[in-house]
């Protein structure tokens, strides 16, 4: 997924936004339900602003990346706090942890196919032998 161009409007309504990062409107309330996303209200239509897609970003970046609803809220919440130091300690702890779950499933992906090759292996070769 390429990473959007900079956007230099205020305001996006939230058709918008579905369309730029090529998801639905519902995943966009969906984000706004769990306390990710924060609108302001015109009447009864959501009027997102820069800093919401900004954290849509984050979010989406985040999701693709593995991490949890709850990880990327904790993730948020330090952003909002404006808190470098304790954001970038986290996010370090996030992608380790991250890293250790995905290096241990490409070692038993890589088991797992090395096996799945050595029976294909055999039974080519018991079909070879006639049998």
């Amino acid at each position: 997924m390429n990473r959007p161009e900079p956007d230099s409007r205020e305001l996006f309504a939230i058709a918008d936004l579905a369309r730029e990062f090529g998801i639905s409107t519902r995943a966009i309330r969906f984000y706004e339900s769990k306390g990710l996303l924060h609108p302001d209200r015109v009447g009864g239509t959501r009027v997102f602003r820069r800093r919401d897609r900004a954290r849509l970003i984050l979010i989406l970046r985040g999701k693709r990346l593995g991490f949890s609803l709850r990880d990327i809220s904790d993730y948020l919440s330090l952003y909002d706090a404006h808190s470098q130091t304790a954001q970038v300690n986290l996010l370090i702890d996030m992608v380790d942890q991250r890293l250790e779950l995905l290096e241990g499933q490409l070692h038993d992906l890589q088991t797992t196919i090395a096996e799945l090759r050595e029976i294909r292996k055999l039974a080519a070769e018991r079909i070879a032998q006639g049998g």
